[in-house]
């Protein structure tokens, strides 16, 4: 018997990561001043939902019970903003600073476990497949905040 605690812990620290992803640009979308925007995070949003349904059905093949809640810190960081929107406003460019800073996270989380010498390789495929998704992602906030900032 192969053992796949490590895969399934790895997993589901992604899926935590992709599912406070998945609530960051909800959050965002309603933030946005800008239709336009509302409009990229929704689709993001909805983006990470299929790179979620991915990483839980492989956790699920590999005998483990998928992660279905964000992270305590992600929790925590959407405390901070919160608080930090009641207290400063929000406008778009502070919107997509929070987006791609929670981006910068999860290409990270998602270049560790790539980097995991211990990760099976059928496991390290479907993270590479998922992680085209996020990079896709963070490249795209990056060019956002960066055009905005020229702006």
């Amino acid at each position: 018997m192969v053992d796949t605690s490590h895969d399934i812990r790895t997993l589901n620290s992604l899926i935590a990561s992709i599912i406070d992803s998945i609530d960051g640009y909800t959050e965002s979308a309603k933030d946005a001043d800008s239709g336009r925007f509302a409009s990229i995070f929704n689709d993001r949003a909805a983006e990470r939902r299929q790179v979620l349904t991915r990483l839980q059905a492989e956790v699920v093949r590999l005998g483990g019970n998928p992660e279905d809640d964000g992270t305590t810190a992600a929790a925590a960081h959407r405390g901070f903003i919160n608080l930090k929107s009641a207290v400063t406003g929000r406008d778009d460019k502070a919107v997509i600073n929070e987006v791609e800073r929670g981006e910068d996270h999860l290409k990270s989380k998602f270049e560790e476990a790539l980097a995991d010498s211990d990760l099976s390789s059928q496991v390290k495929a479907v993270v590479q497949e998922c992680f085209a998704s996020v990079r896709q992602g963070h490249d795209q906030m990056s060019a956002l905040k960066h055009s905005m900032a020229a702006g």
